[in-house]
């Protein structure tokens, strides 16, 4: 969780993100990322234990319910969301 919220952190300084949302379900536990409160979430972050074995529990979830990446460590996953937030500052 720590690397999630210190991602969130940052991209909050930077005016990016404004508010999140965490769901625990039973398969699948859920941090979501929005731009507005009132919103649909801009990033999933998931966690699913059953696919450990597979493809990796962890995923990041675009806006329209494309993963953007999947993995076992969650710190590599969050690497896709660095890279948009070092676009984002470019800019």
């Amino acid at each position: 969780m720590a690397p999630i919220l210190s991602l969130y952190g940052r991209m909050v300084a930077a005016g990016e993100w404004r508010d999140y949302g965490i769901s625990c379900l039973r398969e699948v536990a859920v941090f979501s990322i929005f731009r507005r409160t009132a919103e649909m979430p801009l990033y999933r972050i998931e966690k699913r234990p059953k696919l450990r074995m597979k493809q990796g529990m962890y995923a990041v979830i675009g806006p329209n319910g494309q993963v953007l990446r999947r993995g076992h460590d969650l710190s590599a996953v969050l690497r896709v969301l660095e890279r948009k937030f070092i676009k984002a500052v470019e800019n």
